[in-house]
């Protein structure tokens, strides 16, 4: 696993998954399939929605340990089928509308609306995953290193899941 911040204005994580990329793009794109491995460690995804297309949205709520939800929505504005997604990134209330990231106690620093950008590559039958987060250079340093952690966290229950799935 390679990650980097690029100076404060994307966070970028690569993993390789030992499984096709055809699985691991599934992973992202099927709603029923991306809540069983959505969110940090002991957290848990009890609603996702994705109207996969170009211009459409997707909208989750992960649970937290002591059942606060933070919910999340963006709009796909690239699909390329098995190679690239690129999404907005904001918080959500439980209906859906966009609110500040204040509403979840995050900094009013905190920006509005990121860019999420996923690349699928396969390499030998298994799959290297970059992730860029960006339009977040005005988090905290310790902004970053949570927003790190999370996906870390995320990544790592995707793989469990992929290795189950390939059992």
């Amino acid at each position: 696993m390679l990650v980097s911040d690029n100076d404060g204005k994307a966070l970028v994580i690569t993993r390789i998954f030992d499984a096709p990329r055809e699985l691991v793009w599934e992973t992202w794109t099927e709603p029923e399939i991306f809540k069983k491995w959505w969110g940090p460690k002991d957290f848990t995804t009890p609603v996702s929605r994705m109207d996969f297309r170009v211009g459409g949205e997707i909208f989750s709520c992960m649970r937290a340990p002591d059942g606060q939800d933070f919910c999340s929505k963006g709009v796909y504005i690239k699909i390329i089928d098995m190679e690239l997604l690129v999404m907005t990134d904001s918080f959500a209330d439980k209906d859906g509308s966009q609110v500040s990231p204040t509403y979840y106690g995050f900094s009013a620093d905190f920006p509005n609306e990121m860019q999420l950008e996923v690349i699928f590559e396969g390499e030998d039958g298994k799959t290297r995953l970059t992730l860029k987060h960006s339009s977040i250079n005005k988090l905290t340093k310790e902004e970053l290193m949570d927003m790190r952690q999370g996906w870390d966290e995320s990544l790592d229950k995707l793989a469990e899941y992929l290795d189950s799935e390939l059992e």
